[in-house]
């Protein structure tokens, strides 16, 4: 079954931008601010959830809270041809991949590794260096947040 397609309006972004900003925001809130009712902000924020607009409501963490204190980028070179689908079985095995995507340039992927310390992560980066088809990695440590307000950096733009 496919998803019925929309555009958002103007209103839906001035909806949906108050909802990035703080998705615990109240419909009567979001209604005065851009000048609907409660109904109508409700209405429409589910149309946007039907139709794939919204893909779903999160919670931002430190994750210095939950013991992530280091963080890396890693580059993943492979032998050949790589499938996307192949690397992604392979990061779906490490808890400590938060994100991983397939890039251009000379890598063939790029992950973002948080763990309890470097030697953690020392440990997580041997791990992924023993699929078969990985042929070298390439990492940066994080040392700081330029944008503290991001949510890599665990933050969120509400305060």
């Amino acid at each position: 079954m496919t998803r019925p397609t929309m555009t958002p309006d103007d209103l839906d972004r001035r909806i949906l931008t108050a909802l990035v900003a703080n998705a615990r925001t109240s419909f009567a809130e979001i209604g005065a601010a851009v000048g609907l009712s409660a109904p109508a902000v409700k209405r429409r924020v589910d149309r946007m959830r039907e139709t794939g607009v919204i893909t779903g409501f999160t919670t931002v963490v430190t994750p210095a809270a939950l013991g992530w204190r280091t963080e890396a980028y890693v580059e993943v070179y492979c032998d050949g041809a790589a499938p996307p689908r192949r690397l992604a079985e392979v990061v779906r095995d490490h808890p400590e991949i938060v994100a991983a995507m397939t890039v251009t340039g000379g890598a063939d992927a790029l992950l973002h590794i948080r763990a309890g310390d470097i030697g953690h992560f020392e440990e997580v980066l041997e791990r992924i260096r023993t699929e078969p088809f990985i042929r070298k990695t390439v990492s940066q440590v994080v040392l700081s947040h330029l944008i503290t307000t991001s949510p890599e950096a665990g933050a969120t733009n509400s305060g």
